[in-house]
């Protein structure tokens, strides 16, 4: 998993909320799965960083 964007506080945040989400978290719910929207979510703003990346060179 890259971590390319992503500053050290994010990504202890988005750990801690995805073992919340494994613990404590609902079901997997097919296309309303709350952890495969926390990978979207993390895929994004690596795309966005790297986007932003390309731009300023």
């Amino acid at each position: 998993m890259s971590k390319d964007g992503l500053s050290i506080g994010y990504r202890i945040g988005w750990r801690l909320r995805r073992i919340a989400m494994t613990l404590f978290g609902p079901a997997q719910l097919g296309d309303d799965d709350p952890t495969a929207k926390l990978y979207a979510e993390r895929e994004a703003k690596i795309a966005a960083a790297q986007a932003k990346r390309v731009e300023k060179h």
